[in-house]
């Protein structure tokens, strides 16, 4: 398929990086390799980036996009395996890393995935088309409970409830098997004044369906941990969210790693023994500039937030 690719916050987040020419650098979020090239042309032959995606899509992409680059290592897998995947390469530690969150533009634009809700196709959602678990089982076996506590928590959605249970009723009479189909339950769920305003009515429980898909919170915290682990005094780890669920959880990981003590606050002097492993660059997250926004709305929602390994 034809792909136009545009990366968010790209300018931003490579100058963050602090890219050394000889270093060893990890993008973990492969996806059109937009913030791949930017790194690869800032590294010497001595250098090195190990680009990881689990979407084999992805990965020929970006081999073809990168192809005059000869110091590119791929890897198709998850970054929250980062430490295996690390080892399996014989590399003790890495001077930067790049994590580009959520959904990516070439997977909502190949309509046949299922990741939009503006495109008829398979409910599929699965980032790694390896996996068994894939929006259909979601929307046709979790029971009410299960998709108004996820569509709830993951999606934000304050009809949770009412669309859960309007999916159930649906699938009484036959599977549901599409997105616009999926999209239709929705709407007819959400009451017509709720829907005139704010975003499409499907994309928090899109949202919520894809997150639940390739469990893409329940990694993150780890993983940012387990990258700090290997990074190099001074390296960088820089990571760009789309949704608050996202920001709220590198935003607290970042902060305990800045401040792990767990000594109560009228201690006179610390115990716990715990030392800081990063300092915060960027206090408030980088957001897109205006003009960004204007060239590509998907950046809207974006902020870039940076740790620096001590």
């Amino acid at each position: 398929m034809e792909y136009s690719h545009t990366s968010v916050l790209l300018n931003e987040s490579i100058e963050y990086l602090n890219i050394k020419p000889n270093g060893i650098y990890v993008d973990g979020t492969l996806g059109g390799g937009g913030h791949s090239l930017e790194i690869c042309k800032r590294l010497s032959q001595e250098g090195r980036l190990l680009g990881i995606d689990q979407d084999d899509f992805a990965i020929n992409f970006a081999k073809e996009r990168l192809k005059d680059f000869k110091n590119v290592t791929y890897v198709r897998n998850n970054f929250s395996h980062i430490q295996t995947i690390l080892d399996e390469l014989s590399i003790e530690k890495i001077d930067g890393a790049i994590l580009d969150l959520g959904v990516s533009s070439f997977q909502l634009d190949e309509g046949e995935r299922g990741f939009s809700y503006m495109q008829d196709a398979p409910l599929d959602m699965r980032m790694d088309k390896r996996k068994h678990l894939s929006a259909f089982e979601i929307v046709n076996q979790y029971d009410e409970k299960k998709l108004t506590e996820i569509i709830d928590a993951y999606g934000e959605e304050r009809w949770a409830k009412r669309i859960a249970q309007f999916i159930v009723k649906e699938r009484e009479n036959k599977d549901i098997t599409t997105t616009f189909e999926l999209v239709s339950i929705i709407k007819k769920a959400i009451p017509k004044k709720a829907r005139e305003d704010g975003p499409h009515p499907a994309k928090r429980t899109f949202q919520a369906i894809r997150i639940e898909v390739n469990q893409e919170l329940e990694i993150l915290k780890q993983a940012v941990n387990d990258i700090v682990d290997r990074l190099n005094p001074r390296g960088r780890l820089c990571i760009i969210t789309f949704h608050s669920l996202e920001d709220r959880i590198i935003k607290n990981a970042f902060k305990i790693l800045e401040n792990p003590c767990t000594c109560p606050s009228d201690f006179p002097i610390c115990v716990c023994s715990k030392k800081p492993s990063v300092k915060i660059v960027t206090r408030k997250p980088i957001i897109p500039m205006e003009d960004e926004i204007d060239i590509n709305s998907r950046s809207r929602s974006a902020k870039l937030r940076v740790a620096e390994k001590l």
